[in-house]
């Protein structure tokens, strides 16, 4: 422990453990490991430093401890010049492990090539890391991980300064200068990248950083981002974008048309994506009073595009959930359903018939390999001890969506920032934030379309965590050293 905040921690125990046998953790702790991989074909050593630091309320006391783990590559003469990539998970409520043991970080899980569990459970080096390029911190918002509110739990915790979107922004934003500040990263150039709801956080991070840690960023990576002014907005455009992603899965299970069924999985989908804004969207624009024949012809030309058919298509009035979808693709192929975030995931439910799967599929797999790993790689190999439970999924709802502006804070941030670009990464068999969701997301972002050259997406042939199988692994870590390398400023002057 660092002998300075040794008071913080005995502050710490007094506030939260009225008894010795209580459970906590320390306020303001590291734990400082050494180590070595060979990644992207570089050998090198490195730094982990895992621990926890305090988020302060107005009056400086602690009101959370917030757990990460911090990796720096050893012999670096210029620390400035080398780049900080900071990362979230989402949810909300989800801990930092997803993209920490499986996709950026110098260890991964030991999964098969295409992602499923093996046991035994645990961790092996991770090939393709970008650990090469950058350094990378994981953070635990509040309540997740191995992160807590000050105190756990009761009347005394104030719940509107962490749980919703607009309060998790402001304290993260807050307790990133503490950290960037303590490690000395001012001169860094910094990244944050966000998966699913990590996505909206750091869209509302990118703006709030700058505009109220005046800390300015050169990318954001938006990883299968979950984008709330579409899914809490019904009508045309919510009913209507879906159709590539039944696209993708049906091919990925066989189920299409032996026309499409016999093309490449990205030769297919600009047909699909084309349908979809120039004909279906527009029709189901006309709601209850388009005519028969068009209403017969979209259909049709549906289950074409979706391996569902022309019948149900039309009970649901050209307008089918993606949970009908999971439930129905192959009910009367294997009589299983399909995984929500990953749709190459198959599940037993206890009967055939119904609207929606009994369980999510793949994350029932997933949970089988992560749970054990990052446990065991906390505890054991960085050496962080603890009684306290890591929360895969910790208590953070309910949780305020109001006044979501993340994705004109985005725009904000990159239209007052000339060095700030932004990529998108999602797998075409992710159902739950899905590809050309983030696709026409990133077309929104900007109506002006003066930024666009400062967008790029990349798609995968996996589902939500798409590094999980372990050629796009190799692929999404490549596009992010990529984008990384290509976007640092190398004396070019910010301005237009």
């Amino acid at each position: 422990m660092n002998k300075y905040y040794l008071p913080l921690f005995f502050l710490f125990g007094m506030i939260i453990s009225g008894t010795a046998q209580e459970r906590h953790i320390p306020i303001d702790t590291t734990v400082t490991t050494q180590h070595s991989v060979t990644t992207n074909g570089v050998s090198l050593t490195y730094t982990a430093t895992t621990g926890t630091q305090p988020v302060w309320d107005e009056m400086g006391k602690p009101i959370a401890s917030l757990h990460y783990t911090y990796y720096t590559r050893n012999n670096v003469k210029n620390r400035q010049d080398r780049p900080l990539l900071i990362s979230f998970n989402g949810g909300p409520g989800s801990g930092s492990v997803w993209m920490h043991l499986a996709y950026t970080g110098p260890r991964i899980l030991n999964i098969d090539d295409e992602g499923y569990p093996v046991q035994p459970y645990g961790v092996r080096h991770n090939p393709y890391s970008i650990l090469d390029i950058a350094d990378i911190v994981y953070v635990n918002p509040a309540n997740t991980g191995y992160s807590r509110t000050i105190p756990e739990s009761g009347k005394e915790v104030d719940r509107d300064k962490f749980f919703g979107i607009n309060a998790d922004i402001t304290y993260l934003a807050e307790w990133l200068n503490t950290f960037v500040t303590r490690n000395n990263r001012w001169r860094s150039p910094k990244y944050i990248i966000g998966e699913s709801y990590g996505g909206t956080r750091v869209a509302g991070l990118s703006l709030e950083l700058q505009n109220r840690q005046w800390m300015y960023l050169n990318g954001v990576i938006m990883v299968s981002p979950a984008d709330y002014k579409l899914y809490d907005n019904v009508g045309a455009v919510h009913d209507a974008i879906s159709l590539p992603y039944y696209t993708a899965t049906a091919w990925h299970h066989k189920v299409l048309d032996p026309a499409l069924q016999q093309k490449d999985l990205l030769d297919i989908l600009p047909e699909s994506e084309d349908f979809t804004v120039n004909t279906l969207l527009p029709t189901l624009a006309k709601g209850g009073f388009v005519s028969n024949q068009e209403r017969e012809q979209v259909a049709e030309k549906m289950a074409y595009y979706s391996g569902l058919s022309k019948k149900e298509i039309l009970e649901h009035n050209l307008a089918v959930p993606t949970a009908y979808f999971w439930k129905a693709l192959l009910r009367d192929k294997t009589g299983q359903t399909i995984g929500r975030l990953d749709s190459r995931y198959l599940g037993i439910d206890r009967q055939l018939t119904g609207s929606r799967p009994d369980y999510s599929a793949e994350l029932t797999s997933w949970l089988h390999s992560f749970t054990p790993a990052i446990n065991y790689y906390l505890q054991e190999e960085l050496k962080f001890k603890t009684d306290i439970k890591y929360n895969m999924f910790g208590p953070v709802r309910p949780w305020d969506r109001d006044n979501d502006e993340t994705r004109e804070n985005l725009r904000q941030a990159m239209a007052q920032n000339p060095y700030l670009h932004v990529m998108y990464q999602s797998g075409y068999y992710d159902g739950a934030t899905t590809y050309f969701h983030a696709k026409y997301s990133m077309w929104h972002v900007d109506p002006s379309g003066k930024m666009k050259d400062r967008f790029s997406f990349k798609g995968y042939r996996s589902g939500h965590m798409m590094y999980l199988r372990r050629e796009d692994l190799k692929k999404a870590n490549e596009d992010l050293r990529e984008f990384i390398l290509n976007t640092m400023a190398k004396g070019k002057s910010a301005k237009y």
